[in-house]
């Protein structure tokens, strides 16, 4: 089921601010806790069944992906774009996207890449810029383009990519797995604690922007307000250009937990407390410290009075192209992480933080 689910996520259409499709998908995914959406795209779940007796514990991962939105519209057709989110302009020629227009359909389109027989010699050896790149739909006038194709100004764009999954070596492929692999672990982690007697209240955030500065986060920590928060991420996998024993992302090794990144110092204590469950239960982790980067975890551990955030990465190659690799294995550490350490959480030891 999960596989399943991770394969819809991948698919589905979730540009940053524009992740009404990926809601769709989850709304009903988790059977037996309330569910509601703001005004910013957060869906939330367990909302109406908390005990303000209790200590509020959430999981959380952003349902945006990387992508594009349309900037204006060429005589000859084509269609010039701005960016959503961290790419580089290497990783975008070439690539098949879709565009959603405002009549909720979607138009293939591919970003175009010049072909070498016009290319001078100077071409050849510079990246073009993302100013310079136009999509094409196949049309040759403005009015094909806006008149047939209903595509406007503003409308959202994301590669189009088909994922995949190969069981001889447990390994998925496709778009998006930043984040759809934390959305899908977040409804796991809910619908396997359903029946569990737990200490704490449980709060699903599935959260919006996050590729955009973490929007979404922002609004959901005024909004739940939780004693403590384990955020899911697809976190960039090393394992293909270091050794195995620089590489603290590599697939097949386990869960990352990432202990510091440029929005974020973690908690030591709860990076204490999240290492002896994983020792206890016999999950494989894998520790990283990063010089960059940042997750949603930057805006909740400074919001309100301070919220212990626990960052747990699937380790993804490729992340912000629009193919990437991941572990199940990974995938299921984490979640199996994430349950264990909720199931042991009370507000006596999430005091200690």
């Amino acid at each position: 089921m999960s596989i399943k689910l991770i394969e819809k996520l991948s698919n589905g259409f979730g540009a940053p601010g524009f992740e009404e499709d990926i809601i769709d998908i989850l709304k009903d995914s988790v059977k037996n806790l309330s569910r509601e959406r703001d005004s910013i795209n957060n869906l939330y779940f367990g909302l109406e069944e908390r005990k303000f007796d209790k200590f509020t514990v959430a999981v959380d991962a952003h349902s945006d992906e990387v992508g594009f939105l349309v900037k204006e519209i060429c005589k000859n057709g084509s269609i010039k774009f701005l960016t959503l989110g961290g790419w580089i302009s290497g990783n975008i020629p070439c690539t098949q996207v879709q565009i959603k227009n405002s009549r909720g359909e979607y138009i293939r389109g591919v970003v175009t890449s010049k072909p070498p027989h016009f290319m001078t010699e100077e071409d050849r050896k510079k990246v073009p810029s993302i100013g310079d790149m136009t999509i094409d739909i196949g049309t040759s006038s403005y009015e094909e383009t806006v008149e047939i194709y209903g595509i406007d100004v503003g409308d959202p764009i994301v590669p189009e990519v088909n994922f995949s999954y190969d069981e001889k070596i447990n390994v998925m492929m496709g778009k998006a797995f930043d984040n759809r692999l934390g959305c899908a672990a977040v409804v796991d982690v809910l619908n396997r604690l359903e029946n569990s007697n737990l200490d704490v209240n449980l709060v699903g955030i599935i959260s919006s922007q996050e590729e955009t500065g973490a929007r979404g986060a922002k609004v959901a920590a005024q909004k739940v307000r939780p004693d403590f928060i384990i955020v899911f991420e697809g976190s960039p996998a090393d394992d293909t250009f270091k050794d195995e024993f620089s590489s603290k992302g590599a697939l097949g090794k386990g869960i990352q937990m990432r202990v510091v990144d440029s929005s974020m110092i973690s908690n030591p204590r709860v990076i204490k407390f999240a290492k002896d469950i994983a020792k206890k239960y016999n999950i494989d982790i894998q520790i990283i410290a990063r010089d960059g980067g940042g997750t949603n975890g930057g805006n909740y551990h400074t919001s309100n009075e301070g919220i212990p955030v626990l960052v747990l990465g699937v380790p993804t190659r490729y992340i912000h192209t629009p193919y990437t690799y991941a572990s199940f294995a990974d995938y299921n550490s984490g979640v199996n992480l994430a349950v264990e350490i909720i199931k042991e959480l009370n507000g006596e030891i999430i005091s200690k933080f």
